[in-house]
């Protein structure tokens, strides 16, 4: 990608119509600073539209998301947010890996289990019941089983994911991964060098006082 196609990316509003901020919550029970990485101070937002049974959304995450880590988010460059957005009309379990997700949260293992998740989507992607095997990930991660099995047998996240879902929607989003960047819109998930294009000279602008 081309500096100059950034401008392409420009969708007014399109963060404002998911209502992302790092202050409030999504919702009583999730606050989006648990599902958020870097500093509240940096320059710039990306917010990732995630669906944690779609194969490209891994992709990012194993092969991209590394990259970002270490030379933006770790440095204070990106602060970088997860939205729940599971595509339940060709993911079947989808839902229920969100709701993983959000239920590990509530136990400060957001990010633990988002990355396991993504390693084992194989696995757990294809099962008729998946719930065995999510709630199994507890050990993996540290966290206590019993409490995970009681908040998704309870569906006690079902409406954090609903309400990202929702929101996530409404921005014009279709397919995942969807990236929300200070106003502009970039779906799919493409590689590091499209990332720097855009993520340098987003901040090159920030430099010199331009938006």
């Amino acid at each position: 990608m081309r500096v100059s196609d950034i401008s392409t990316l420009r969708l007014a509003g399109c963060v404002a119509a998911l209502a992302v901020s790092l202050g409030p919550p999504v919702t009583a029970q999730a606050p989006l600073e648990v599902r958020a990485k870097g500093s509240p101070q940096a320059p710039v937002t990306v917010v990732e539209l995630s669906d944690f049974q779609c194969p490209w959304c891994r992709r990012f995450t194993l092969e991209t998301l590394p990259f970002l880590e270490r030379e933006y988010i770790t440095p204070g460059k990106v602060r970088f947010v997860f939205v729940n957005f599971p595509l339940t009309e060709i993911h079947r379990n989808a839902a229920a890996a969100h709701e993983t997700a959000m239920c590990a949260a509530r136990q400060g293992k957001f990010w633990p289990m988002h990355d396991l998740l993504f390693r084992k989507q194989e696995e757990w992607g294809p099962l008729d019941q998946p719930g065995p095997s999510l709630i199994g990930y507890a050990d993996s991660i540290g966290a206590d089983r019993e409490a995970l099995s009681r908040c998704l047998e309870t569906g006690a996240t079902r409406a954090d994911v609903a309400a990202d879902a929702r929101s996530a929607f409404r921005t014009g989003a279709n397919s995942t991964p969807t990236f929300l960047i200070e106003g502009g819109m970039l779906p799919g998930a493409h590689g590091i060098e499209v990332w720097r294009t855009i993520l340098d000279s987003i901040l090159r602008g920030r430099e010199r006082g331009t938006p």
